[in-house]
């Protein structure tokens, strides 16, 4: 694919790891990432469909996760604490990182972008069209919620079936994420156990930091509900949701879209928490066909 890069970005001046594709000129389209993901989690063949749609695709690397800025020396996160009312743990919130990605754009000369964010890259998302309007030309929300109690909630009898110690070598880890993904996957789209291997060592190696995603949970708890600031959002919005997501219910996406005024929901039945491979071209197709009515919006 490209050439990753680094830039210092925002008013902490973090650095981001980021990575350009497609022509310069086209529609710039912001993928953000979910928790303890990495921009190699947005798959090549997603962002080789949106260029080939006519769209320019920068993925990156949120703070705490991949190669961007890590905040080794912050607090322990509490993230029991958390939930149970006490986030003084936090080290940021999601308006931190929205202004990361805000800066991003700024460092890359860009005014204003399309943001599509998955799961925890999608609260992001959401929260810089509240914050930053001027900035989002459009907004797709996957797999994400509103941080409203109630809604887009995890299965917690799935989540029990992954507990255990938590993983002390490389080798443990890899099974540990493999696991995962064939749990919490798209049950109607099933991935090999050999390619979700080969993709989670690739992950491990580039940058393994459990307590940084820890860092990055505790700051969507602390951030709060976002339903009634949500229903001042004004740029076209696509929420995508899968009917059998078990790590975000897909009540999360429901009530995203009915947040947002004039949001276009689409449920798609056999969806779990990822971004499997055989839905790729059709999730490209919505988002680049967004992408292009907002352009001609703005232009008319």
């Amino acid at each position: 694919m490209g050439e990753e890069k680094a830039l210092a970005v925002g008013p902490d001046k973090i650095e981001v790891t980021y990575e350009r594709l497609g022509d310069p000129q086209a529609p710039p389209v912001l993928l953000v990432m979910g928790a303890g993901g990495q921009l190699i989690h947005w798959p090549e063949g997603f962002c080789a469909e949106l260029v080939a749609r006519g769209c320019q695709v920068i993925r990156f690397d949120n703070r705490d996760a991949g190669l961007s800025t890590h905040f080794h020396d912050a607090p322990p996160p509490d993230l029991q604490a958390a939930l149970a009312g006490d986030a003084s743990s936090a080290s940021y919130t999601l308006s931190d990182m929205a202004s990361d990605t805000v800066g991003l754009l700024d460092a890359l000369g860009l005014d204003s972008a399309h943001l599509v964010g998955v799961s925890l890259g999608g609260m992001i998302a959401q929260t810089m069209a509240i914050e930053h309007p001027a900035r989002v030309r459009s907004l797709t929300s996957i797999m994400s919620t509103t941080g409203a109690p109630g809604v887009g909630g995890a299965d917690r009898e799935a989540l029990s079936r992954l507990a255990g110690p938590p993983p002390t070598t490389r080798e443990d880890v890899i099974e540990q994420w493999v696991r995962a993904f064939q749990l919490l996957g798209s049950p109607g789209y099933p991935s090999g156990e050999d390619e979700l291997r080969e993709r989670v060592t690739l992950a491990y190696d580039r940058a393994y930091d459990p307590i940084g995603t820890a860092r990055q949970t505790v700051a969507v708890v602390a951030s709060g509900d976002r339903t009634a600031r949500l229903r001042d959002v004004r740029v076209p919005t696509l929420v995508i949701h899968g009917s059998d997501d078990l790590m975000c219910d897909v009540s999360g996406g429901r009530s995203t879209a009915a947040a947002i005024p004039g949001a276009e929901l689409v449920v798609i039945d056999g969806m779990g928490h990822n971004l499997p491979g055989a839905l790729l071209p059709d999730l490209a197709q919505r988002i680049a066909g967004l992408v292009h009515r907002a352009e001609q919006g703005a232009v008319s």
